[in-house]
C-alpha cells in the first residue's frame, strides 16, 4: 500500500524584512529575492543539490530558518523511504531496531535507508544534505539527535522526524520513543537485593546518554531503599560494549572485597563480565550473580542463560516508525510527544541466592 498524501502546510515567523506588517507565508521567490539569488537556486538548496556554493547555501538556509519556511507537502514529492540513523550500527541490539522499523515500513510500502554517525550523537552536515536530496517520508534517529540547524533543515523540507531512546533531552517539541530505564535499573538491583546480595557492583553505560543515567539512578534507588550504601568503588564506567564489560569486570572482580553480584548496563557488557569471571575462575551464579539489560536474542542461549531486563526494542522501533507515518500523514507537528514503553525483569539462571 502507498503512504497517504498529507495536507499542505507551510508557516513562517516574522523577520527583519517583515517587521511592521502581519506575519505571512514566505514564498520561495521572496526568500530568493532577500538572498540575492534566483528562485531555482533556492530550489536547489531545498533539494540538497551539490551545485550551490557553500556561502550561498548557508545564506539561503539561514533565511529559510529565519522565515520558518515549510515546503508545501504537495511540492515535496517525498520518496518512499524512512531514514534510520544510528549513532553506532553494530550488534544484535541494532538488528532488533531495524526489524521493528522494517515491520512498519513494509506494511506502508516504504523502504528503509540506514545511516551511522560514527559514534557522534548528532549526524554530520553531509548527512543532512543527503537527506534533503533523498526527500524521505520521515527520519528516525536512534540514541542520537539533531542540532537546531538540522531540525530547521528537515522542517523546511516538511520531513518529519522522531528520536528513539534520545541521547539527551530532545526538547518538549520533539516526538520521541523510549523505555522505562529507571524502573528497569531498579528492578534489576532489587532482584539481587532480594537474593541476599549486599555488595552489588554496576557497570554503567555512557554518561552522556539519558538511558544510561536512568539505569544507574534506578540501581542507586534500589540500594538506598534497601538501606544499603552506594559504594562509588563498585560502580565502573562503561560504554555498552563487550570489551568494556570484560575489562571493567576484571577490575571489579579482582578487588579484595569484590561484589557478589553485578548489574551490567546492557547485555553486551554482561557477556564481557561472563568472560572476566571465567578467566578468574569464578562460577556464575555460584560465586557471582549477573543481571544485564536489553534481553537480546542471545541472552537465553549463553551459559548460564542471562537474567536481564527486557527492553522492548522491536516494539519501540515499531512505535517510532508509526509515529513518523502519523506525522507525515497529518502534515504537521503534534503536541509534545514522549512515549515510554515498559521494561520487565526476565529471571534466568545467572542469578542465585548468596550466603555472603
Amino acid at each position: 500500500m502507498t503512504p497517504p498524501e498529507p495536507a499542505e502546510t507551510r508557516t513562517t515567523s516574522p523577520t527583519s524584512s517583515t517587521a511592521g506588517r502581519s506575519p505571512q507565508t514566505a514564498t520561495l521567490a521572496e526568500i530568493a529575492r532577500e538572498a540575492g539569488v534566483s528562485a531555482p537556486t533556492v530550489s536547489k538548496v531545498l533539494n540538497g543539490r551539490a551545485d550551490v556554493a557553500p556561502a550561498t547555501r548557508a545564506r539561503v538556509e539561514g533565511l529559510l530558518r529565519a522565515h520558518g519556511y515549510r515546503r508545501r507537502r504537495a511540492e515535496a514529492s517525498r520518496s518512499p523511504l524512512i531514514d534510520l540513523v544510528f549513532h553506532e550500527l553494530e550488534s544484535a541490539w541494532a538488528m532488533e531496531v531495524i526489524r521493528g522499523v522494517e515491520n512498519v515500513a513494509r506494511d506502508a510500502g516504504l523502504s528503509v535507508v540506514l545511516s551511522e554517525s560514527a559514534g557522534r550523537l548528532t549526524p554530520g552536515r553531509t548527512w543532512a544534505d543527503q537527506v534533503a536530496a533523498r526527500r524521505p517520508y520521515g527520519v528516525i534517529l536512534v540514541l542520537s539527535g539533531l542540532d537546531e540547524s538540522q531540525r530547521a533543515l528537515l522542517s523546511s523540507r516538511s520531513i518529519p522526524f522522531v528520536v528513539m531512546d534520545p541521547a539527551g533531552d530532545p526538547g518538549a517539541d520533539v516526538p520521541s520513543i523510549g523505555a522505562t530505564n529507571w524502573q528497569g535499573g531498579l528492578a534489576a538491583t532489587r532482584h539481587l537485593v532480594e537474593l541476599g546480595h549486599r555488595r552489588i557492583g554496576a557497570i554503567t553505560g555512557p554518561s552522556r546518554m539519558m538511558c544510561s543515567r536512568a539505569r544507574i539512578d534506578g540501581y542507586r534507588a534500589a540500594l538506598e531503599t534497601a538501606g544499603l550504601p552506594v559504594d562509588p568503588g563498585l560502580i565502573m564506567a562503561g560504554d555498552f560494549h563487550h570489551e568494556t564489560g570484560y575489562r571493567q569486570g576484571l577490575a571489579l572482580l579482582r578487588r579484595p572485597d569484590r561484589p557478589t553480584a553485578v548489574f551490567a548496563g546492557n547485555d553486551l557488557q554482561a557477556l564481557g563480565l561472563y568472560e572476566a569471571a571465567r578467566e578468574l575462575g569464578l562460577r556464575i551464579p555460584e560465586d557471582l550473580s549477573v543481571v544485564g539489560f536489553d534481553d537480546l536474542p542471545v541472552a537465553p542461549w549463553v551459559g548460564p542463560p542471562l537474567t536481564t531486563v527486557r527492553q522492548p526494542l522491536t516494539e519501540m522501533a515499531e512505535a517510532a516508525a508509526k509515529l513518523v507515518l502519523d506525522l507525515g500523514r497529518d502534515g504537521g507537528t503534534p503536541a509534545a510527544t514522549r512515549v515510554e514503553l515498559a521494561t520487565s525483569l526476565v529471571v534466568r539462571s545467572s542469578t542465585a541466592e548468596t550466603e555472603g
